[in-house]
């Protein structure tokens, strides 16, 4: 069943925090029940590219990671080049995300993306979120709004956990190469509130010929909200902890030679452990949101790209580190208003967050064994947020919005070692650097009708560095002169869309759009990192559709145009590296009062250009994942078969050099990959209590 919406959503448009505009959305859900993407937000949205999934519909989506629940944003892909446990790879108008520099990443107010992390900057796990516990997922893409800034560039997505869950739950799933998973939820009425609980356990060994992945995963959540002062107040712990082995990209020859097959690996040592730990809390009522957050964070991870390329004797393989604190808040104040007559709503807001960063440290080693430091610093970095937002409704069809946002960020770097296993000296490594900057944004919305309107947007956006560039003086490879990155990287960005919800049977938006940034961040293989590059714009069309045939099914396409150029000329060409021109997915899903439900997905993602000359690159990649389950008054079955024509497309690819054991000291250039984990059945029972 779906129903249209009253309208004071006014989250979307007044409210310019991940956070709180879903807070606001929620609290107009309650009494509504919402299928799929059957949410009107004509008169209510501030651009064509943002929207909100709900519990609902993450039921009914066949999942192999927990990551892969960012792919409910129109045009993300998500992929992965190692092992279960490591941070999924993303795509997203014509970024390769890496781990996420560009795509900011929160889960009920706090940060995912981790600045100057051991990996990459930006760095976004999400394997400690539980999907059952989403409430609802809201993103938005492009630097429009003034409540999110860092990472945000190509746009951002808020998850908020449930206040409590439907029932209690006990689900129990197995399937292929001895995958497992348990997981217990429900919640209950305590003292003066609602306490809400989950637990899960996952192991997965993965199809992999000469690797058994070992993936060991637990993840627990446990939330307290109760009414107070005039409020709302919820306190959210969580705790995640695992290991895993990799099975990293491999090079396309030893696949040719026979010396792998496709499931096959070169270093068979590498791997990661890592876990995350957080309390959060937060209180709101009609003119305030506040939340508070620290978490506790570590990972090692080891991960061999090239092989013998450095180190004919010991091999290339090494070890990144991450250990950290993390701390952080924020506030709104929201008042209603009217100038001249015309409705008005202001909002004032200021963010805070403090990386405390004891270790993040590169290390070579062999067999996970340390033979040495190429170097490790100790970080301490801060930044500051303070953001306004104007919402005016000229008449009742044109209203404007209206933001500034200021960001001040403060780098320090010392470095934990004298000399590095190079016998460079690292002390002029260290240093302290700060930046800020000033954006504006804002919006122009247009309504033909309640079921059409139309959105002009636009906005200055940014990333920052990470802090050891931006006090970077000398190579630990090599001790030669180097200069330091700047520490924020600057964007822009403009869209013309459409939206449109007709009838209560299609909801479709459409939406033009571009976006330049002053530093692109490209992958280096052989450091398994990244570096700032060159200027680059970005232009490309999505268009939405979700369409009800009938109470119940619901049929959807999402289609993504991305042409992504550098925009300087240099000699090796213009194309960037990793960015899709073409992203397809479609599907059709079930929700019926007979029980029965799920959905079949396919997702295709084009060709993309390998080398900065287009001369090498990736082929494109379809895969398809099907969903089937019947609800009983209390137990509930369901199957997923994962890439169930058996694709074997790829999941990622790479151009650079690397060298096998016999191959000449140089290396040989060559297309490393991943390839989709063959198909896979996974069958679940769960009994509600």
């Amino acid at each position: 069943m779906s129903r249209s919406l009253p309208l004071p959503l006014l989250a979307l448009l007044a409210l310019p925090t991940p956070l709180t505009a879903v807070a606001e959305w929620e609290a107009t859900l309650e009494e509504i029940e919402v299928t799929g993407r059957q949410l009107n937000l004509v008169g209510e949205a501030t651009s064509a590219s943002q929207g909100l999934v709900s519990q609902q519909e993450i039921e009914l989506r066949p999942i192999l990671r927990s990551g892969d629940v960012l792919e409910l944003v129109p045009g993300m892909v998500v992929t992965q080049h190692s092992g279960t446990g490591k941070a999924n790879q993303y795509f997203l108008r014509g970024f390769n995300l890496d781990h996420g520099t560009d795509f900011a990443t929160y889960v009920d107010g706090m940060p995912v993306n981790m600045r100057t992390h051991g990996h990459g900057q930006g760095y976004t796990d999400l394997n400690f979120v539980i999907p059952e516990t989403i409430g609802t997922l809201a993103y938005r893409k492009g630097p429009y709004y003034a409540g999110v800034s860092d990472f945000s560039s190509a746009g951002s997505a808020a998850m908020v956990t449930q206040e409590r869950f439907d029932k209690s739950l006990l689900e129990l799933g197995a399937g292929e190469d001895n995958y497992y998973r348990a997981l217990l939820l429900g919640s209950l009425d305590l003292g003066p509130g609602i306490a809400s609980t989950a637990l899960e356990y996952n192991s997965y060994d993965g199809p992999w010929s000469d690797i058994n992945e070992d993936a060991r995963k637990v993840n627990g959540l446990l939330k307290y909200g109760w009414d107070v002062a005039g409020g709302t107040a919820a306190v959210t712990a969580m705790a995640y902890d695992s290991h895993w082995n990799s099975p990293d990209q491999i090079p396309q020859r030893a696949v040719d030679e026979g010396l792998i097959d496709e499931l096959g690996s070169i270093d068979d040592h590498v791997g990661g452990e890592s876990s995350r730990y957080s309390l959060s809390a937060s209180w709101k009522d009609t003119h305030w949101d506040t939340s508070l957050y620290a978490i506790r964070y570590r990972l090692k991870l080891w991960s061999n790209f090239t092989y013998y390329l450095d180190d004919e004797e010991n091999g290339d393989e090494f070890e990144q580190k991450d250990q950290r604190w993390l701390y952080g808040g924020r506030a709104n104040y929201r008042l209603e208003g009217s100038l001249a007559g015309m409705d008005m709503v202001n909002l004032l807001g200021v963010e805070l967050r403090y990386d405390d960063i004891p270790e993040v440290g590169l290390y070579k080693t062999r067999g996970r064994k340390r033979l040495g430091a190429v170097r490790s610093d100790k970080v301490q970095e801060w930044s500051t947020g303070l953001y306004a937002e104007n919402q005016l409704n000229w008449t009742p069809r044109l209203r404007s919005v209206l933001g500034a946002r200021y960001d001040y960020f403060d780098f320090e770097v010392n470095s934990r070692i004298d000399e590095n296993i190079y016998g460079v000296d690292l002390n002029p490594n260290s240093g302290t650097e700060t930046a800020d900057k000033l954006a504006l944004k804002g919006s122009l919305i247009y309504s033909f009708s309640d079921q059409w309107e139309t959105y002009v947007s636009a906005g200055q956006g940014l990333h920052s560095n990470d802090a050891r560039g931006t006090t970077a003086a000398v190579d630990p490879i090599d001790g030669g002169a180097i200069d330091p990155v700047d520490p924020l990287v600057d964007s822009f960005g403009y869209e013309v869309g459409l939206r449109g919800f007709w009838h209560e049977r299609l909801n479709t938006s459409i939406a033009l759009w571009s976006l330049q940034l002053d530093s692109e961040l490209l992958f280096v293989g052989d450091a398994g990192t990244t570096e700032a590059s060159r200027q680059s714009e970005r232009k490309g069309v999505e268009v939405t559709a979700y369409y009800q045939l009938v109470d119940g099914w619901t049929l959807d396409l999402e289609y993504a145009y991305t042409d992504a150029k550098f925009t300087d000329s240099a000699p090796e060409g213009d194309h960037i590296p990793g960015s899709i021109e073409k992203v397809l997915q479609t599907g059709i899903s079930a929700d019926l009062a007979s029980g029965w439900f799920g959905s079949l997905r396919l997702r295709y993602f084009g060709e993309r250009p390998l080398l900065e000359d287009g001369s090498v690159k990736s082929e494109d990649s379809t895969v398809v994942n099907l969903r089937v389950g019947y609800r009983l008054p209390r137990w509930t079955f369901k199957v997923d078969v994962l890439n169930m024509l058996d694709s074997k497309d790829h999941d990622i690819d790479y151009f650079y050099a690397s060298r096998l054991p016999g191959e000449p000291s140089g290396g040989v250039e060559d297309i490393h990959f991943h390839i989709l984990e063959p198909r896979t059945v996974r069958g679940y029972v769960s009994y509600a209590f």
